[in-house]
Order: structure tokens, then sequence, then C-alpha cells
């Protein structure tokens, strides 16, 4: 049993699905948790899970003039908008009184993203951590990321920052991660970049992938809709609404020819104007936000994900694999699991190819429900955060040394 520090720059929700299983599962293990996050003035409290897992909890707002006051400090500077973005000197002073209460004993302190890593950094600068080891969960490369977005961002002026904050994220990942005991990264694919992004190479690294939570989501075994698609994400998000568009306008066209009657549901919060569009065509339905994820992802026949670019692991894809839902998707969903292509799920980057499939798939339901299952199990088998949790806490123990 530790008692582990935990700062996060969010509430941890089942949204920001990382902190809030680790946060539930090292208390299941035992471990002591001391959570201090930030977020917008309107975000929800602590939901019971967290309450439950944690000893105690301070939470700080971050107002929007925040947020430009400290994106204004970084442009005389070299430290990435992302590092900067929720500096909050309460929070700051907040960190300093608990880890100097000699009542606290902490052990470990955990720092999530790089939009909380300034809270260690600046820990360590000032001396002020005493000898407590720091795990930064870095999640992603933020340079891999940015370089990918600033690539197929439709905004010039989008494009424009996400390269220049990429050029600064460069040399801060590698130099930053080098100042911890640990840091931690969700595939192998996000660390390589990581480390060959500067001239910092830090030796600490571990892979950590993304869980899934497999008693939340599984199969259900309702009857399945006939001929029906999801697709789903935060649309608001340039990445995925990118995949909706190239489903909607490369994939789909191909898949209707030969069978006009499939569906597709468009599922997520915040859709922009051009996938609103999409639904005059009554075969397709967006549902804007759900409460519940699930009764999508069990009811469809297939689940289909034609990434455009991302880092790390695709959430969205193990947790239709957790449901037993056949999924279909692009390579780079590959890169950060070791799932099997044409067994555990399907995945090209060709749009005849996936449309292909799909089809075979929407005819063949002894072939569907062979993957759902090879799907449901390779999840439980590498993707449980039970396992994840545990795994976590040897990187804690790594860092005591």
């Amino acid at each position: 049993m530790m008692k582990i520090l935990f700062i996060s720059p969010y509430l941890p929700t089942v949204v920001r699905v990382r902190p809030y299983q680790f946060i539930r599962h090292l208390a299941q293990l035992g471990h002591k948790i001391t959570l201090v996050y930030y977020d917008s003035p309107t975000a929800a409290a602590p939901d019971t899970e967290i309450r439950a897992a944690c000893e105690k909890i301070f939470a700080f707002q971050l107002p929007k003039k925040q947020i430009i006051f400290n994106g204004l400090r970084t442009l005389p500077t070299r430290t990435p908008f992302q590092a900067k973005y929720g500096w909050l000197p309460a929070m700051y002073k907040q960190l300093v009184r608990l880890i100097n209460d000699p009542a606290a004993g902490y052990e470990v302190i955990h720092i999530e993203h790089i939009r909380g890593v300034i809270y260690g950094e600046e820990l360590k600068a000032r001396k002020k951590i005493r000898s407590i080891p720091m795990v930064w969960d870095s999640v992603d490369s933020i340079t891999y990321l940015f370089r990918q977005a600033a690539r197929q961002h439709p905004s010039w002026i989008k494009r424009t920052f996400l390269n220049w904050e990429a050029q600064r994220t460069a040399g801060y990942e590698p130099k930053v991660a080098a100042l911890f005991e640990q840091t931690l990264i969700t595939s192998e694919t996000d660390r390589l970049y990581f480390l060959n992004s500067g001239s910092n190479t830090p030796n600490n690294m571990s892979v950590v992938p993304n869980g899934v939570d497999l008693d939340y989501f599984s199969p259900g075994y309702q009857q399945r809709e006939e001929k029906t698609l999801v697709i789903s994400g935060k649309m608001s998000y340039h990445a995925n609404e990118k995949m909706v568009l190239r489903l909607a306008e490369e994939i789909l066209p191909l898949i209707w020819e030969k069978d006009p009657e499939v569906k597709l549901w468009i599922v997520g919060q915040n859709p922009g104007e051009r996938i609103r569009q999409l639904g005059t065509d009554k075969r397709i339905t967006i549902t804007g936000w759900v409460e519940d994820m699930r009764p999508y992802l069990q009811k469809a026949t297939l689940a289909i994900a034609p990434l455009a670019y991302g880092a790390g692991i695709q959430n969205k894809v193990l947790e239709a694999m957790a449901c037993e839902t056949p999924v279909v998707t692009s390579t780079s969903a590959l890169q950060a699991i070791t799932a099997e292509n044409s067994i555990h799920l399907f995945a090209s980057d060709d749009p005849a190819s996936i449309a292909e499939q799909v089809l075979f798939l929407l005819k063949n339901v002894t072939e569907r429900n062979k993957m759902g299952k090879a799907g449901r199990i390779y999840v439980e088998n590498h993707h449980s955060w039970s396992s994840m949790a545990l795994k976590l806490t040897k990187i804690y123990q790594l860092a005591l040394k």
C-alpha cells in the first residue's frame, strides 16, 4: 500500500478514462490517493466512484482569462503553450502544503499529461519536492499528434499554430521527461517518436496501454440492428470529424453501391455543421451527446473507425471490441495494440478494402460473431484496467528505488 499524490489537468471521469480508471483500480489495490486537479468553472463535481476512491480531493477552477494569460506568458519563451496552459498559483501552493505536511506521508507523486507537468517541473525547480519520487504520465506524444494534425487540419491558422507548437514540444517533451524518476506513455510508437523528437533521450520511459472497464463495456447479448454501422467519438475533435467525413465521402458510397440499405449511427457530442449535414440522408442518424455509449456499441452490427490520424490508443476501438462488436478500422489503430488484423478486427487504409470488408461481415453472421468474440477475448487478455493498475504500481515501486 502506498500513499499517492495524484495531480491531474482535468477532473477524472468516464470520458477522461485513463486517470479515472487508474485512480479507481489503484484504490482497489489498497493504495491511498489524494487527488488535486483543475478544470473549467463549469465542470461537474467528482462522481461517486472518484469520491469513494480518494482520501482527499482538492479542486481548482481554471477560468478562460487565466488560460489566455498563461498563453501570453509563453510567447517570448521556448516553453509550449500546452505546458503552461493550466498554471494556477493557488493550486501550486496547495501542492506545496500537502507535500510539506509531515502527516501526509506521500510516497509517490503521479502527474497526468503535458498540461499537468508544469507543477512537477516547478516543484523540482524550486526544490519543494523533498525526496518524493515523481511519475509523469505523458499519455501520448503531443509532438506526434500535433504534427499529424498540422498536415490535415482545414484551418491554416490552426495548422500554423500546431506546427509552431510542435516545434516547441519536440524539444520540451524529452527534456521534461528526464526530470522525473519514471515517465509513462500509452504505446511503443509514441514512445519512439517521443524519444526521437529532441536531443534528449531519457531511458526512464515505460509503455502502459489504456485498459477497458470489462464489466461496464460488455456484449449485452441483445438483438443487434441489421445492417447498422456505428462510429463514435467527440465530434468537435478534428481527428474524429475528419474520420466521419472520410467514411461519408470515400467509403459509404462504395458500400451503398452494393447495399443501399446499410445505416450509420454517428454517436458523439458537439458535431459540427459538416457532420450535421450528413443527417439529411435518412440512412444516417446523428445522436449528438449521449449519456451512455454502450447501447449503440451493443446493438450495432459493426463498429467502424477509418482513422485519419491520431496518437496513443484508440479507446473507441477497444470499447467496441469489449462489447463483442466487430471493428473495421485503419492500420494506425494497430500501432498501439497487439491485436491481429483479420482475427481480432479488420484494419486497412484503402477505402475499397474497408467497404468490401464491411459488406462481407454484414452478410456473414458466423464471421461477425467469430471476430466479435475474438476481439472481446483479446481485450480481456491485454487491456484490463486491473492489470494496468498492477503494472503502474510496479513502476511506482521502481521510482522509489
